[in-house]
């Protein structure tokens, strides 16, 4: 994550033959939702050690956070303290890519909202962060040892973000997958060359990494409706909710909704679904729904990559592993 660059992105003649590139959004109702957005890097841009700009959506106020401030508190935010001092590096290094590719993009084709900041502390919209303060609550008595820990594991790696033909890549991440990491073509409808599918056989063995949840014919009747403006449900319940293609990696591509066809994002949605690999059956008036993994599926795998440091692996083999023919870039290089 982090600090300093100096690496050019693109020549003016090489701009003109690539095609835009998307940048990372959030959008958390269960977990993280990636909605894919394209833009250009400009020719002269480059990784700095500038604070970041964070807009306080409670107050409107722009705070200045240096770029080793937010690292340590995005790991804060997104990874428990109690994981490999590898995997925490890991997700730092992500999380400092994110953050260059947001700044960047925002450099380029500002958003209006933000107010020419980076980004906000929205977390339904952008990577979480907590302050210090933040993360004191949430650690709690033993804020002043993991606090350290991270704090330690973001120096060592502060130097470094992840890049694709010289550019911060799309550093999407997730907390387990269904055993396989999946395409970003089939969560979002945008291929990514780096954001394919890996084995992440580790996830298997992870915390929930089944999860069933039961909705009475009331309460899905709601969701659904309220969900999906206009749906026809019938009266059959086993109608309600058919799944009719799913990836091989276990996510639901389309479902039927009554008479709409819809993802298994949408759903997910929905129904706050741990992730959009499912499946449903119908017990009497009950519709049970059976999930693998937590998240979106798609990037790193927090829970894989911990498996992976437990067993040997470094923080450069965890991400080499997970953003297929990416490279770690750093300034000094």
């Amino acid at each position: 994550m982090k600090k300093y660059f100096a690496v050019i992105l693109f020549t003016a003649a090489f701009l003109l033959i690539i095609p835009a590139l998307p940048v990372m959004t959030f959008d958390r109702k269960g977990s993280r939702n990636v909605r894919l957005t394209e833009f250009r890097f400009d020719e002269e841009e480059s990784i700095s050690d500038e604070p970041y700009k964070v807009l306080d959506v409670a107050t409107g106020e722009i705070l200045e956070v240096p770029v080793r401030e937010y690292v340590i508190g995005a790991v804060c935010a997104e990874m428990p303290a109690s994981f490999h001092s590898e995997a925490l590096k890991a997700q730092a290094v992500a999380a400092h890519t994110y953050a260059e590719r947001q700044r960047m993009h925002e450099r380029e084709a500002p958003t209006p909202e933000l107010m020419g900041a980076d980004f906000s502390n929205d977390t339904s919209r952008y990577q979480g962060y907590f302050t210090e303060a933040q993360a004191k609550k949430v650690l709690g008595a033993d804020f002043e040892k993991n606090y350290s820990r991270i704090s330690e594991c973001a120096d060592e790696v502060i130097d470094y973000i992840i890049t694709y033909k010289d550019e911060p890549i799309i550093s999407a991440f997730h907390s387990m997958s269904s055993g396989m990491t999946e395409s970003a073509e089939n969560v979002w409808g945008t291929a990514v060359d780096y954001l394919v599918p890996v084995d992440s056989e580790y996830d298997l063995n992870a915390p929930k990494y089944t999860d069933e949840i039961r909705y009475s014919r009331e309460v899905m009747q709601y969701k659904l409706e309220n969900a999906f403006q206009g749906v026809e449900l019938g009266e059959n319940m086993v109608g309600w909710l058919v799944v009719r293609e799913v990836s091989d990696q276990g996510t639901v591509l389309h479902a039927d909704v009554g008479n709409m066809s819809v993802t298994g994002n949408d759903v997910r949605n929905a129904l706050s679904l741990r992730s959009p690999c499912f499946e449903v059956k119908y017990e009497g008036d009950e519709a049970v729904i059976t999930t693998k993994g937590f998240g979106h599926g798609v990037g790193m795998s927090q829970y894989g990559a911990n498996s992976m440091a437990a067993e040997g692996r470094t923080w450069q083999e965890i991400l080499e592993h997970y953003y297929t023919g990416c490279e770690i870039t750093s300034h000094l290089s």
